[in-house]
């Protein structure tokens, strides 16, 4: 629309009350608006009552994490002080879910009484919400209740989804290019660290985040993490070196390439390092998470050793600039090739002489009409 077409419409507008009484009526109602226009309840937070659990997609994540399309955040937040705490993970199933929770609470100094998810495939039936077995297992190792909010309710879990917000605008779009998982993980620690000094106003009381969170009476946790057990996949690289949480671990010689699955049962101190067909190639004691440390076997270094000085020669380099003409042998057997391919096929033999066809067609007085070529 022209500027001189957007001065009539507000014209118009102006002029007519009717029609711009319509125009809010239809904004009101847009589904876009969330929930404006209608009841919304305040819902109460008992200090230690609650933890909102949700994950964010973060899009576009730089290729060197490996982790796809989309990196995965596990952000939990006290529904009562605000206090959130988060962590990466490279996927969404249950042993990095049970991984992640462990990690959130943590942080978090305890975990509240009772946990409230959506409904997530690793926590619940989505049909019916009913939590599933396994994770019932979960939830009475660290001694909580586990809610389920209804379908398409975002609200009732308002908490956390703010925070989702939050980490996505205020951390996420700043993350550069070259950045590894675990000085990411530093980036959202910090964050959630500074918003801990949010205001807020508590019965007429100016408090901060931290200060309510000091008043939760988190239940305190187990001593390790829930035994699931976490599996991911691997590429060996040439140095027999294979990355697993921010450090490297060993494994024979010979398999550079090759695809291996790390193992780890969650509250163990090893990992194992299985093949294809579930061979155990290696076993270490697990380094502290994204510390940097490579850690190698002796006898894994011994055989690397063996394996490249077996490979190392002192002669000279190949010459690529030598003129090699082909000898009397290489012409023969090339002439013996090309008489072979030109017998195999009888129809490279075959001439067809179309001068007969060019007589036939001169005796036609006319040429065939398309209801003779048809007939």
């Amino acid at each position: 629309m022209t500027k001189s077409g957007s001065s009539d419409t507000k014209a118009l507008i102006r002029r007519s009350p009717a029609l711009c009484g319509g125009i809010r009526s239809v904004r009101t109602a847009s589904p876009a608006k969330g929930a404006s226009g209608r009841d919304v309840a305040v819902i109460p937070h008992p200090p230690g009552e609650e933890i909102q659990f949700d994950w964010l997609e973060l899009p576009e994540a730089p290729r060197e994490w490996g982790v796809g399309e989309h990196a995965h955040l596990l952000v939990g937040a006290l529904a009562h002080s605000g206090r959130w705490r988060a962590v990466l993970a490279e996927s969404e199933d249950f042993p990095h879910l049970v991984q992640g929770l462990d990690q959130v609470v943590r942080k978090l100094g305890g975990t509240a009484r009772r946990w409230r998810f959506d409904r997530m495939s690793t926590v619940c039936y989505p049909s019916t919400g009913r939590v599933l077995p396994a994770f019932t297992a979960v939830a009475k190792y660290y001694g909580v209740g586990v809610d389920i909010c209804p379908p398409r309710r975002g609200s009732r879990k308002g908490v956390v989804e703010k925070v989702n917000h939050s980490a996505a605008q205020r951390w996420w779009r700043t993350v550069p290019e070259g950045l590894s998982i675990q000085q990411a993980q530093s980036g959202v620690d910090k964050l959630a660290l500074r918003m801990d000094e949010r205001r807020r106003k508590v019965d007429g009381v100016s408090t901060t985040v931290a200060e309510l969170a000091g008043s939760e009476g988190l239940l305190e946790l187990p001593s390790r993490p829930f035994p699931a057990e976490l599996e991911v996949e691997r590429t060996v690289s040439p140095q027999s070196l294979v990355s697993f949480e921010g450090n490297f671990y060993s494994v024979p010689p010979g398999l550079p390439g090759a695809q291996v699955r790390v193992q780890h049962r969650l509250g163990e101190d090893d990992i194992r390092i299985v093949t294809a067909g579930q061979a155990v190639v290696a076993r270490h004691r697990q380094a502290p998470r994204g510390s940097g440390q490579t850690v190698r076997d002796a006898g894994h270094v011994i055989a690397l050793e063996r394996a490249v000085l077996a490979n190392f020669t002192d002669r000279a380099p190949c010459k690529k600039k030598v003129r090699r003409p082909p000898s009397a042998e290489a012409l023969a057997e090339a002439g013996r090739l090309l008489d072979q391919k030109s017998a195999a096929s009888s129809a490279e033999r075959v001439v067809i002489d179309l001068s007969h066809y060019a007589a036939v067609a001169d005796q036609l007085p006319h040429l065939p009409a398309q209801k003779e070529r048809e007939d």
